[in-house]
């Protein structure tokens, strides 16, 4: 008696979607079993027919997958050819273990994520087409559809939800594809260049519910606000105020003691680099402490002279300098994988998270989608000042009321 071979849900739902002669583009699962024993003789001769298009997109598929929210696990476009596909599974197996981590133990903490062996971790590869990517499910009684950037022009959109399709067929489509599934979906299609709707993935959402988001009350106003879902004005989180002035500025204030000290006074460079340690693991253990959470930018981005004083303090210390600039190098990505765990960003203008797919209107964001709130550059050092003179502080809760004028207040509760 042979044992079915288990396969994830997103090559599962793909071959039904295809055998109810949906428009799915030619796909192959490799199950990490095939990478293991390196059996490829369908991925070659798959690969073989779309030679022609240069590239494929090769995506996670993992048998736990179903149970992280969209977007956790990458997708890559990739060169048609075995040795592009291989060294796209083993970067995305490494994105989920660096800049992918925090996100990773943030669900299986928060939201009842499995334990996942990456290593196990199959490929879903299918023709790279060209054009806006799309994506759909039902809320309530009406569908909305996330319009992502079209990287086939030059001239980018934000990324925006609406209830009206630009075409209304991918509405019927949408329709006909949650009454063969039988469940409330979310939907992924890509739009091609000469309007040909593909379905390049479907995710089951049945047992994900939308929250109400509740009220509460101090305030500073602020210039504007941008979100894509407009269903709520008023949101409260715990608030992580992010100042990377004052972060840059000690470590130069230690390399200066370390390169002026004698003696005893002469701080170590392991002192130096522990202060970017110390800085990570805060973030960190904040992220793993409150699902979701504001972060109020004072300073994010920091000038690049004062990166460069950091980085440069030590120069006549080659050896303790490479340390340094590594670290620092390092501690940049650390922000910003901190960064793209929250949901709520309070910062100047031009400060914006890059989203687009499911950060931007993924199932998950229906809970808490993203919001943007800024005030002008111009008053950057004022609002700066009235923040700090208001006491706002790492762990406050703050709340955030958006007028009808999409003039935000944020009050410290």
């Amino acid at each position: 008696m042979h044992m079915k071979t288990a396969i994830p849900e997103k090559a599962a739902l793909l071959k039904r979607l295809e055998k109810g002669g949906f428009n799915v583009p030619e796909f192959i699962y490799v199950s990490a079993a095939d990478f293991k024993s390196e059996n490829f003789e369908a991925l070659e001769a798959f690969l073989e027919r779309h030679r022609e298009s240069f590239k494929v997109i090769a995506r996670s598929a993992h048998l736990k997958e179903e149970y992280f929210k969209g977007g956790t696990f990458d997708s890559l476009e990739i060169y048609a050819d075995l040795g592009g596909i291989k060294y796209a599974r083993k970067k995305i197996i490494n994105l989920a273990k660096t800049a992918k981590q925090l996100s990773i133990r943030r669900q299986q903490k928060f939201s009842g994520a499995p334990e996942i062996d990456l290593e196990n971790m199959g490929m879903i590869v299918m023709p790279f087409i060209s054009g806006t990517s799309v994506m759909a499910k039902m809320m309530g009684s009406h569908w909305e559809f996330g319009y992502c950037r079209d990287r086939s022009h030059k001239i980018q959109s934000e990324p925006y939800v609406t209830r009206t399709p630009h075409d209304i067929s991918l509405l019927h489509l949408s329709e006909d594809i949650q009454k063969y599934l039988g469940y409330p979906c979310e939907i992924e299609f890509v739009i091609s260049e000469h309007g040909e709707i593909y379905v390049v993935q479907a995710k089951d959402i049945s047992h994900i519910e939308t929250i109400e988001l509740k009220l509460g009350e101090r305030s500073i106003h602020l210039d504007g606000v941008r979100r894509v879902r407009r269903h709520h004005n008023f949101r409260e989180r715990p608030v992580y105020v992010m100042d990377n002035r004052a972060f840059y500025l000690s470590i130069i204030s230690k390399c200066e003691e370390f390169v002026l000290g004698n003696g005893d006074d002469k701080p170590t460079i392991q002192e130096v680099l522990d202060i970017i340690t110390a800085y990570q693991s805060e973030l960190e253990q904040f992220a793993l402490k409150h699902h979701r959470f504001c972060v109020l930018g004072l300073s994010i981005q920091e000038p690049e002279e004062l990166y460069q004083i950091a980085n440069h303090y030590l120069d006549d210390y080659p050896d303790m300098r490479a340390q340094l600039s590594r670290a620092l190098h390092d501690n940049l990505y650390i922000i910003d994988y901190f960064l793209s765990e929250t949901d709520t960003l309070i910062a100047k203008d031009k400060i914006r998270l890059n989203l687009c797919g499911h950060d931007a209107y993924g199932i998950d964001t229906v809970r808490n989608p993203m919001w943007s709130v800024f005030w002008h550059m111009d008053k950057h050092e004022k609002m700066v000042k009235q923040f700090k003179k208001s006491g706002f502080k790492t762990g406050d809760i703050v709340g955030i009321e958006i007028d009808s004028d999409e003039k935000p207040i944020v009050f410290r509760l």
